[in-house]
């Protein structure tokens, strides 16, 4: 790692602290910028002396320009998530993922940060019916929320061409992990299991037969730190994902089967507005340039998930 100071923007959050841990068992001095909104002390290694903290929102421009200072890299996943509440509120969606992107990215330029790494989704690829999902495709949001992660992609790209500032997107398929919260706006994952876990059939919205790409969370730290360690061309955006697809009535399946309660079956909703019907990532280009390789299966990722809800539960 050529970087030796590191700031992590949403680092108290689900992937942010993940990629905060990993960061510091390397060695390298880490600051977290997070509101706590959603984010949680307890995610992050408090007694570290490698950790340094900045409380505040990315939509203060004043604020994130006294943070950026003396960081040679930035990993952006502070972010307003979930379609669903994107379309309730588009326009504080708008202020957070857009906005507060344009914050960073000219407050890392005028403090000559090295290397920008945001974290992207999916969903600006829209309904398309073309799978495997290639970098190349063109992009159709369908959702607020999609809109707004090609804007901030978008503003990478040109602070790249424009100001010389070496930008890495990562578009990130359906991640899921430890301290994945549960609730309104989470992952189809933790509520499923959390679901399972009070003997409750999981609520799937349409027919289940839709597909999904999912990726575990120690795969999508990988390639930020491959996003850092590598030298792709500024600007460059990339699929990280599991690369394999699944549909929701097998996923529910499988969680039931591991979870030892395979009779609870399924419930159905109405299609949720917004969302995708298929999902899949071609990888080939993160692979060959950035050296990324997913090492967990969906079976694997679910009993590390299973494993660790079960010790909360507990606890």
């Amino acid at each position: 790692m050529k970087f030796s100071r590191v700031l992590v923007t949403g680092g108290a959050g689900f992937i942010g602290s993940h990629i905060v841990d990993a960061l510091i068992a390397r060695g390298l001095e880490v600051g977290v910028l997070d509101d706590f909104a959603t984010g949680e002390e307890s995610n992050l290694p408090m007694d570290s002396s490698l950790l340094r903290l900045h409380r505040g929102d990315i939509r203060d421009e004043t604020f994130v320009k006294q943070a950026v200072k003396g960081y040679d890299a930035i990993i952006h996943e502070a972010a307003l998530v979930s379609v669903t509440r994107s379309i309730e509120d588009p326009v504080r969606t708008n202020a957070v993922n857009v906005g507060g992107t344009l914050n960073l990215l000219s407050a890392a330029n005028d403090a000559k940060v090295e290397s920008f790494v945001y974290a992207s989704s999916s969903s600006v690829y829209g309904e398309s019916e073309t799978l495997p999902k290639v970098e190349t495709m063109s992009t159709s949001p369908i959702s607020p929320y999609a809109v707004s992660k090609l804007s901030a992609e978008n503003y990478c790209r040109v602070f790249a061409s424009v100001y010389g500032l070496r930008t890495v997107c990562l578009r990130y398929f359906n991640v899921y992990g430890p301290r994945q919260k549960h609730g309104p706006y989470s992952g189809v994952i933790p509520t499923f299991v959390n679901r399972v876990m009070h003997d409750e059939a999981p609520v799937i919205f349409g027919d289940g037969e839709q597909t999904r790409d999912f990726t575990y969370v120690a795969d999508a730290v990988s390639a930020n730190l491959l996003s850092l360690e590598r030298d792709p061309r500024p600007g460059e955006v990339f699929n990280v994902a599991g690369g394999a697809q699944v549909s929701l009535n097998l996923l529910a399946a499988s969680i039931e089967r591991i979870m030892g309660k395979p009779l609870l079956g399924t419930k159905h909703a109405p299609p949720r507005e917004g969302e995708i019907r298929h999902s899949l990532a071609d990888i080939s280009k993160a692979r060959v340039l950035l050296g990324y390789s997913p090492r967990f299966s969906l079976e694997d990722g679910l009993r590390e998930v299973i494993g660790g809800s079960f010790t909360r539960a507990a606890d």
